[in-house]
């Protein structure tokens, strides 16, 4: 079966974010000022042939852990779906 992997990796609360710091002092400078405490992450999306969703689920939970997500500043939370 092939399973596709929805991923978001985001920076820890009490990490610096300077990106989200920057877009969020720009809200103001475009009429949205109301706007506050932006974080910038990112998205991944793969792809999974496995015999089940259970073995789809590891694979990505491998990936992530290893390869994806820095668990030290990051968090990461996904969703697994039949492609």
């Amino acid at each position: 079966m092939k399973f596709k992997a929805e991923i978001d990796v985001m920076p820890l609360e009490a990490i610096l974010d300077p990106q989200g710091k920057a877009v969020t002092q720009s809200m103001g400078n475009i009429g949205l000022g109301e706007i506050s405490n932006v974080r910038i992450g990112k998205h991944v999306t793969l792809y999974v042939d496995t015999d089940s969703e259970e073995q789809a689920n590891e694979k990505v939970e491998i990936a992530c852990k290893k390869m994806l997500c820095n668990e030290i500043m990051e968090r990461y939370s996904f969703e697994l779906s039949p492609a």
